[in-house]
């Protein structure tokens, strides 16, 4: 799918995210851009504290991104959601929706499923509203949606929760859903059955969606396009199968050689030495420089640009290799 040939459903161009700490000012997110086509499946990669979150949130400005100070262009089905209130609120009342990491932290406790769903529904009758929580709850797959409305979150395990996290976030009929590592607190099992749920969802009702992940297994077999990000910027992006066939960017490579495998012919798994640097402490130059092992002194002269070729868009001053 070619999303760059018509307006993307949205597109973000040079967002920087920064906050302000009793320490001073960071910037976890200094440059992001990216877009989403109408009814595409999109991935955002990278180690956790790379930004992926921050950026997500930072689409609609919630909490605690409605404290920090964002600036670029963040366009959603042409409208500027930095500087049109108005267009903000329509986009998180209709327009993108969210699913976070851990269902058990987003559902209250002590409210009734069918109640907390009601919460994001328009108001109708009793009965309309009473079937089409159990169409939602129908829709992501639960045995018994009757039974599950009337529950509380307690009553059901925690892939059941993010079940109705999904039915939550479906029920004003996103054109977006944001998935923020919604399978992380799974079971193997039970991510499957969520991600291909999303998925199935997704192509019935024609919703983009983002994706915010550090498994690539999940990328490789569900999306279409993904952008690798590394300390609050992209630094490798283009459709899935040539980006993961010939990761250009050294930390591309470093994320798919630390992927455990079945086969015996691969080698010898690898880890990427270190850790992504904190916010307000990134090193000059190329931020992944002091982990990668084919840096020069060059890298860390200036943060390299990030060249595009057709699809494809990698940001290191080294050429690519394989």
């Amino acid at each position: 799918m070619d999303t760059q040939a018509n307006e993307p459903l949205l597109e973000v161009r040079n967002l920087s995210v920064t906050f302000r700490t009793p320490g001073g000012e960071v910037t976890p997110v200094p440059e992001v851009s990216l877009h989403v086509g109408v009814g595409e499946r999109v991935a955002l990669v990278g180690e956790s504290g790379c930004g992926k979150s921050v950026t997500a949130l930072s689409l609609t400005a919630l909490p605690p991104i409605d404290r920090a100070r964002r600036t670029g262009a963040i366009r959603f089905q042409g409208r500027d959601l930095l500087g049109d209130a108005e267009a903000l609120a329509e986009t998180r009342r209709h327009g993108i929706a969210y699913v976070f990491q851990d269902p058990m932290a987003s559902l209250n406790p002590v409210i009734r499923i069918r109640d907390q769903i009601a919460e994001a529904l328009p108001p109708m009758p009793k009965a309309a509203r009473r079937a089409r929580i159990v169409g939602l709850l129908t829709d992501v797959g639960l045995p018994d949606p009757a039974r599950a409305a009337d529950a509380y979150p307690c009553e059901l395990s925690g892939g059941q929760c993010q079940r109705v996290m999904l039915a939550m976030a479906l029920a004003a009929d996103p054109k977006l859903l944001v998935a923020d590592e919604p399978t992380t607190a799974l079971d193997v099992t039970t991510q499957r059955l969520i991600l291909g749920v999303m998925d199935g969802l997704a192509r019935k009702r024609g919703m983009a969606l983002l994706l915010i992940t550090h498994n690539l297994g999940i990328v490789a077999n569900y999306m279409q396009r993904l952008y690798v990000m590394y300390a609050g910027r992209i630094v490798e992006s283009g459709f899935v199968r040539d980006v993961l066939s010939a990761p250009a960017h050294p930390y591309t490579q470093g994320l798919l050689a630390a992927v455990p495998s079945l086969r015996l012919d691969k080698p010898r798994l690898q880890d990427i030495p270190g850790t992504v640097p904190p916010p307000g402490r990134f090193p000059p130059g190329c931020a992944f420089a002091p982990r990668c092992p084919r840096a020069t002194p060059a890298c860390s002269e200036a943060v390299p640009d990030l060249r595009a070729e057709g699809a494809r868009a990698v940001r290191c001053v080294l050429p690519a290799q394989p």
